[in-house]
């Protein structure tokens, strides 16, 4: 029998980049054009083949959906050469296709790489999700908590006063409660219209962000790539599925997932060494849009490796031809 290969992500991290890249460059021409489908489709194309040259055993456990509504990157796709590691991959090509199509902050091509089976398999549900950032003692905060206590313990581990503390939360009807919880205290709120990715990384640079902690409701699939990021970045992260019918609790069956009431750290939903990309496609507050000049697109990209907490922010100009 062949030696298990090493999850080399040193070596893979570089290749990880070059996959967001071409996703959030496919899209470019379709930023403010008001097409959320052909814009995902454009990223989600470009993503697979550039995913294709990697040689990985890769197979998809965060993707577009299920194998009968996604034509490709569906949940169990296998991507690579099919030579090298085998990994996990959870993907957005396009995190924020409306933001792409009305050219709004914060759209992003996001993908995240562990070793096999060390990825969260989360159903397509919602989860309720809780995040603060690095430098905190373990557990200061909780889903136990109510939105209240949250932000009173936040700022006494932080040290200020609650009117200090910003909370992101994404602007929906269910959150109507917290956010009164929330406001009660005194605190901030920075609503955003989608992307909660970017919303959770927005915590580990509160320096520069102005943000302290997430909280709410959105995709269980863009929890499992918010933990991801926040493995390399430094922080806390809870997460609990959330289901309305039988059907979102089949989908959990399905993900091989057996107790529904659990409560997920970072840890328990990203249990090994991950690799993280993201792509700015629109500006945004992690990274710049792309921009472009006669014959050139540039793209930002933010490559991180949990393994040794290095966050890279990677400049690329691209030469491109005339149409």
């Amino acid at each position: 029998m062949a030696d298990k290969v090493v999850f080399a992500d040193r070596l893979l991290s570089l290749g990880l980049a070059r996959v967001s890249e071409a996703a959030a460059t496919a899209s470019a021409d379709l930023v403010g054009r008001g097409d959320e489908k052909a814009a995902d489709q454009a990223a989600v194309n470009a993503m697979r083949d550039q995913l294709n040259l990697l040689d990985i055993q890769g197979t998809v456990v965060i993707g577009e959906g299920e194998r009968d509504e996604a034509p490709m990157l569906y949940i169990g796709e296998e991507v690579g050469t099919g030579e090298g590691p085998a990994v996990d991959i959870a993907l957005d090509p396009l995190e924020g296709t409306t933001l792409t199509a009305k050219d709004m902050p914060n759209a992003l091509t996001v993908i995240a790489m562990a070793p096999r089976g060390t990825l969260l398999h989360a159903p397509d549900v919602y989860m309720e999700k809780l995040a603060i950032g690095p430098g905190y003692p373990k557990d200061v905060v909780s889903l136990d908590m109510s939105p209240k206590e949250r932000v009173e313990a936040l700022a006494k581990a932080k040290g200020c006063e609650t009117k200090d503390i910003t909370v992101c939360v994404l602007e929906r009807p269910r959150h109507e409660d917290m956010i009164e919880g929330i406001r009660s205290t005194g605190a901030a709120i920075r609503l955003i219209t989608d992307g909660d990715v970017a919303g959770v990384i927005h915590c580990a640079e509160a320096e520069i962000t102005g943000i302290d902690m997430y909280m709410g409701r959105g995709g269980a699939p863009e929890g499992v790539l918010a933990a991801s990021a926040l493995k390399c970045m430094g922080g806390q992260m809870w997460g609990q599925l959330t289901f309305r019918n039988d059907d979102e609790r089949g989908r959990a069956a399905k993900a091989g997932i057996t107790d529904l009431d659990r409560i997920y750290s970072r840890d328990e939903m990203v249990t090994a060494d991950v690799i993280f990309a993201a792509t700015g496609v629109t500006d945004g507050s992690i990274v710049s849009g792309i921009k472009r000049e006669p014959g050139w697109l540039t793209t930002e990209t933010l490559l991180m490796r949990s393994k040794t907490g290095s966050v890279r922010r990677m400049i690329y100009r691209n030469p491109v031809t005339a149409k």
